[in-house]
């Protein structure tokens, strides 16, 4: 039972990265139905942005006290507005031409983007993984034999707080309704006064936004970064959140934790090598008997 509870940990910790960037896959489709393929591009991205800036300012150690706090609050606020902008950058060159083109253009468009941005990291910071300065503390507490290290805190608060967050502004705040709005019904939505590119280009703001601060967060849990990162997570943080329910932030969470303990059980009790075939399984046959995800509602289809 130890054994369970450990990898039940390691899995809730790996899964707390995936729906950090799930919920940015989740609330671009359930906005404009694109499936932003560059989304997992912009997650790595952010850890290469994190990393500069620590390198410029001159940390490659353990910080403590004020300074730690203080550090990693700047470079998480720093590194999801970089990856915001860019965000919005995408949205308004590669995607908004695209609105009301087939839904093949802006998908080709998307992996095109990924494929540029994977292309830029790698010319920034060569083919090879980079490591990732250890700023963060990691002393273990050992409950009933199963230990618990403080980034794995760290990875699971972080996307809690993110998701509790962020219903709170889509629920409770006027331009939040505006993105429901948006996502119900586009031209109604319009036709009431409310700036369709405005919300679309927020949404990509926050969506790539929250990518950025998982890009920090997976660079101080694995201690690494790669160029190709983005493309392995980004494309099982998609899962995720049609796991748990496409459009829906609570599913696209439920989505990314239950990623991450699949993949952690099968790797313990079943093989490395099989631990895709197990989570893309799982996906199938949710699928197969509830079509909209765990979370999800079944939406009449929009004309």
């Amino acid at each position: 039972m130890e054994l369970f509870f450990q990898q039940l940990v390691n899995g809730l910790s790996l899964g707390g990265i995936y729906a950090l960037i799930a919920l940015g896959y989740t609330m671009v489709y359930g906005i404009i139905e694109l499936i932003n393929f560059a989304h997992g591009d912009v997650y790595t991205l952010g850890s290469f942005f994190a990393l500069a800036i620590l390198t410029l300012l001159g940390i490659s150690g353990e910080l403590h006290g004020g300074a730690l706090v203080g550090v990693v609050l700047g470079v998480i606020a720093a590194s999801m507005l970089l990856c915001g902008i860019v965000g919005v950058l995408i949205e308004r060159v590669a995607y908004r031409r695209l609105r009301n083109a087939p839904r093949l253009a802006p998908l080709i468009t998307a992996i095109g983007v990924s494929f540029i941005l994977e292309n830029v990291m790698q010319l920034w910071q060569g083919p090879s993984p980079v490591p990732f300065p250890d700023v963060i503390p990691n002393p273990t507490a050992t409950l009933g034999g199963v230990t618990i290290a403080a980034k794995q805190v760290l990875v699971v608060g972080l996307a809690v707080s993110m998701m509790v967050a962020l219903q709170l502004f889509v629920y409770r705040t006027k331009l939040g309704k505006a993105m429901r709005a948006t996502a119900q019904d586009r031209d109604a939505a319009q036709l009431m006064g409310i700036n369709i590119n405005t919300t679309i280009a927020v949404t990509f703001l926050i969506g790539s936004a929250l990518a950025g601060a998982a890009g920090f967060v997976s660079g101080v849990y694995y201690g690494t970064t790669w160029f190709f990162n983005g493309f392995s997570a980004g494309l099982k943080a998609f899962t995720a959140a049609v796991l748990g329910g496409i459009g829906n932030l609570a599913g696209a969470m439920l989505g990314g934790f239950l990623i991450g303990v699949i993949e952690a059980f099968g790797a313990q009790y079943v093989s490395d090598q099989w631990t895709n075939v197990i989570v893309f399984s799982v996906l199938v046959l949710v699928l197969i008997f509830r079509p909209s995800g765990l979370l999800g509602e079944s939406l009449p289809t929009k004309v």
